[in-house]
């Protein structure tokens, strides 16, 4: 084989062992899922697993409790993400530690991130020993109770965003060291202020950046599972939720597999929103 041939090639021998990977573990498994959905127990084909779904007690909350979150959670992290980046981007003293600070979170598991937020808000946890000894409060305040689903929600949102707000975060930071200084040095020539240069300039070309970070972070969103089991226990119900239920407790992988394709339709259809309002004009020009 010739060299031309071997350049022509290499790049396709790079990507095999991940396309590998992809089809064998993410591929396959999502295939059979979706077959599972609709399989009948003599093995036609059946809508039965969805009408179940659909007529579970559970699932209209699991439903709007995901939305719920998936709307507060993505906005809330995207703004403080930006915000991490752009200070990093700002090269100020110690900057170099921020990173190192704010990535701290991306080695801890989902489930041990719950457990922490758990501690701090549990009857006998951080944030009520503080306030008791501050002369605050006199008795302990119950966060986590399953009749307050605003501090259920808010405790969730604070254990996301101090979770995987870094995974945001570094997209951005890799997307702001892609923008040609020419830009931000054109912008101060013409007198733009701080916000302007972030509003007219920055977001404008994060623009492929703020896509993948916004597809990545919306799939895992409506995947989130462990660490409200952990925060929450059963006082917030979710779809992953459910559909661990119905596999683990009820013995019913159909039905389980049908919450997964729902998961999963949901997820593709963010994804067709953001790849169709976060164009750049050379893809709207197409």
């Amino acid at each position: 084989m010739t060299r031309r041939h071997w350049q022509q090639v290499t790049p396709y021998l790079l990507l095999l062992p991940s396309t590998i990977f992809i089809l064998i573990f993410f591929s396959y498994p999502m295939v059979e899922s979706f077959a599972l959905a609709f399989r009948a127990d003599d093995g036609g084909w059946t809508l039965k697993h969805f009408e179940a779904m659909v007529t579970d007690v559970a699932f209209v909350p699991a439903v709007c409790t995901t939305l719920l979150l998936v709307v507060i959670i993505i906005p809330v992290q995207f703004v403080l993400a930006l915000i991490m980046a752009l200070l990093i981007q700002a090269k100020l003293k110690f900057s170099s530690i921020f990173l190192y600070i704010y990535s701290i979170p991306l080695g801890i598991s989902e489930l041990a991130a719950g457990i922490v937020w758990f501690a701090l808000f549990t009857e006998r946890g951080y944030l009520n020993s503080i306030l008791i000894n501050l002369g605050l409060l006199n008795t302990p305040f119950i966060f986590l109770s399953y009749q307050n689903t605003v501090w259920l929600i808010s405790a969730v949102v604070l254990a996301e965003a101090w979770r995987a707000t870094s995974i945001v975060m570094i997209i951005l930071v890799a997307g702001l060291q892609s923008i040609p200084n020419e830009y931000l040095e054109a912008a101060d020539v013409f007198g733009a202020s701080p916000w302007d240069k972030v509003w007219r300039v920055i977001l404008p070309l994060l623009k492929p950046s703020l896509q993948v970070a916004l597809i990545l972070r919306t799939i895992l969103a409506f995947q989130v599972f462990a660490v409200v089991l952990a925060v929450t226990g059963r006082g917030l119900t979710l779809l992953a939720a459910e559909a661990y239920l119905w596999y683990n407790t009820y013995r019913n992988p159909n039905v389980a597999a049908a919450l997964a394709t729902l998961i999963m339709v949901l997820s593709i259809a963010s994804t067709m929103i953001y790849l169709w309002g976060l164009r750049t004009p050379e893809e709207q020009s197409l």
